[in-house]
């Protein structure tokens, strides 16, 4: 791509006020939902047509989408997703609440304040770990996402996971245990275990807006997070 090319893309991207990439030689890049006032001074020209260009062109399709007309008239902003786009340890939600839509970052109210503390609990940080949901716009009065819905992002989410490629995906509640392996199981039947998903373990865990109605429950969730962790640590050896 020519330079005044990546340029004028990476204007784009500053200007949509979504996300700001880190890119250094020693780190991992990075994807957040964070307005700037200029072109982050990191981001190199290798960063718009090399293999990470792909999540920036993803992200610029994701907001441009209007294909559930509802939430497209209804939405503050988009919540594209955060965290670390070559991470081993992506956590997929169900859609976006209040919070996140008025941010435009996944999982910043209650329910994304204690999935912090799982992820801190598990030894790592949210820079270091993928955050999504399976929709990208908050429903309306955070009704669950309709059957159409789910169709119509499911190919975003699916194309966020073949670009980041990670080792586990959790999935945190219900509709996204649902939407990705596309089953009529519910959580209370899969929960605790390991699944498949493209050819990645898939555990299927309680939604952490659950467990702020149940804090009883936190325990089998910390027991999930267990296997995950011994997981990851197996495929380092």
């Amino acid at each position: 791509m020519p330079k005044s090319e990546s340029l004028l893309f990476l204007k784009r991207l500053k200007e949509d006020g979504i996300e700001h990439v880190h890119v250094s030689k020693k780190s991992k890049p990075q994807i957040s939902n964070t307005r700037t006032t200029d072109l982050p001074k990191n981001v190199s020209e290798d960063m718009v047509h090399g293999p990470d260009a792909g999540i920036l062109k993803l992200r610029d399709e994701v907001l441009k989408c209007k294909l559930c007309s509802e939430l497209a008239r209804t939405r503050n902003k988009i919540v594209f997703g955060a965290g670390n786009i070559q991470a081993k340890l992506v956590f997929v939600g169900e859609a976006p609440g209040a919070d996140e839509d008025q941010q435009g970052l996944p999982f910043v109210g209650r329910a994304g304040q204690l999935l912090t503390k799982i992820i801190e609990a598990m030894g790592m940080t949210r820079d270091q770990v993928f955050i999504c949901n399976v929709l990208k716009c908050r429903p309306p009065h955070n009704r669950p996402p309709a059957p159409g819905e789910v169709v119509n992002c499911r190919p975003f989410l699916k194309r966020q996971l073949e670009i980041i490629k990670p080792k586990v995906i959790v999935a945190l509640g219900n509709h996204a245990v649902k939407a990705l392996l596309q089953t009529e199981q519910g959580i209370s039947q899969l929960r605790g275990t390991f699944k498949e998903y493209e050819g990645i373990p898939l555990m299927c865990t309680y939604h952490p807006a659950y467990l702020l109605r149940s804090p009883g429950e936190k325990r089998k969730v910390w027991e999930d997070m267990k296997k995950v962790i011994q997981f990851l640590e197996r495929s380092e050896e």
